[in-house]
């Protein structure tokens, strides 16, 4: 897959112009499906030779309307990752001491660390998003009137400088919108309330953010203008069909971690006598001497580990 093709050009990109039904040319669902169940398998031996690298750690972010599909997504592309390896953060409205330090002090201190994979359900993204649309809620911030000037782009410019902190120090940021149409929204707004196991996802709320919708979807397109960088670029997600956005998150999350050195620790000749004498301790024997590699052989894939 071109994940390329996924990612806002410049300043002339139009969220409204993005398909949010496109599948790739894939027809068929299952066709995904079975795409998803290799993604899936492909995500949980890198997590495994993550972990064991202890080089990098991985943050996934997660945004969209409500309804696209966060909480399912993850669930899904993430099924077959050790659970010790991931760690999952929903960030809801700030408390009170929250409000009393800076915007990205409560995500900093959940931020994955090495051999880790991060994912932020709605993220420090909803400062420009959420907090845009309700100026009042910027107001519970306290924040002096000389700070709020072009506060946008200040917070632009703040979280672009954060990720590309990040990226320096090994934490590799790979951010998804998942883009879904309002007609979309609504079918699945109408099934959650037809839906009595879904009833508790579904509040008055979702109906009057859904009201400014255009101011959102307005929020969103500035946002991936201004922070989609060539260290932390955006992934724009087609989300009306479910079955195709999975397959593409986890294709993307597979290309990304391919691009980085992950490898399992080598054991240095000293430890390979401890672990041998441990293995005569134990009972067992030695194993043989490997021969000699020649030039154009082949290096046998490292063993599988367990991440914890």
């Amino acid at each position: 897959m071109n994940i390329d093709r996924f990612v806002p050009k410049g300043k002339s990109f139009k969220l409204g112009k993005m398909a949010t039904d496109d599948t790739g040319g894939i027809k068929d669902p299952k066709q995904a499906e079975e795409r998803l169940a290799k993604g899936v398998k492909k995500l949980a031996e890198m997590q495994d030779m993550l972990y064991a690298h202890d080089k990098y750690g991985i943050l996934l972010i997660f945004q969209a309307m409500d309804a696209a599909g966060k909480d399912s997504t993850i669930k899904h592309v993430m099924s077959g990752v050790n659970p010790q390896g991931c760690q999952v953060y929903s960030f809801k409205n700030p408390s009170a001491e929250e409000l009393d330090h800076d915007f990205m002090w409560r995500v900093m201190k959940c931020m994955p660390e090495r051999g880790r994979i991060g994912i932020f359900n709605r993220s420090y993204y909803e400062e420009t998003l959420v907090v845009r649309v309700h100026p009042e809620f910027l107001d519970k911030q306290k924040l002096p009137k000389e700070c709020t000037k072009d506060i946008w782009k200040k917070r632009f410019r703040d979280i672009n400088n954060i990720e590309q902190y990040l990226v320096d120090n090994g934490i590799l940021p790979i951010k998804f919108f998942l883009n879904v149409s309002r007609d979309e929204q609504l079918k699945r707004f109408l099934k959650r309330l037809d839906n009595s196991h879904k009833n508790w996802k579904f509040s008055d709320s979702d109906c009057k953010e859904r009201d400014l919708w255009d101011k959102y979807h307005d929020a969103y397109e500035d946002m991936l203008i201004n922070t989609s960088t060539k260290h932390a670029p955006w992934y724009v997600i087609p989300a009306d069909h479910k079955w195709f956005m999975r397959m593409a998150v986890s294709e993307i999350i597979v290309e990304r971690l391919s691009e980085l050195d992950l490898h399992y620790p080598k054991v240095d000749a000293t430890k390979r006598e401890e672990l041998d004498r441990v293995r005569e301790q134990l009972g067992g024997k030695r194993p043989p001497k490997e021969p000699k590699k020649k030039k154009g052989d082949k290096t046998p894939a490292e063993p599988t580990v367990a991440a914890n």
